[in-house]
């Protein structure tokens, strides 16, 4: 709360999920990391391939969290909803395990 208070710009409460990027050598072995991510409930995960034929399986979850706290130096919200969007943060930090 005190960096909030001296803050004179925009201020942002952040989180970003758990990412996990596979090199893999063969389309199949993708396939199947992605089938079992997103059994698992990793929803945002896709497969890339490059130009050179690289393989690429990203496993991405959906729990990302941004939530704008001030504006131009002006607190928007209360400390209880801050308090708040730090539990659902940890929360969210917790699922990543």
């Amino acid at each position: 709360m005190a960096a909030l208070e001296k803050a004179t710009g925009d201020v942002v409460l952040k989180f970003e999920p758990f990412v996990l990027h596979v090199l893999c050598q063969e389309l199949q072995d993708a396939q199947l990391l992605h089938s079992v991510a997103i059994d698992s409930g990793f929803r945002n995960s896709g497969i890339t391939v490059g130009r050179g034929g690289k393989i690429m399986m990203a496993v991405r979850s959906t729990h990302c969290l941004e939530v704008p706290l001030s504006h131009k130096g002006k607190l928007m919200v209360s400390e209880e909803y801050i308090e708040f969007l730090i539990h659902v943060a940890n929360r969210k930090m917790e699922e990543n395990t």
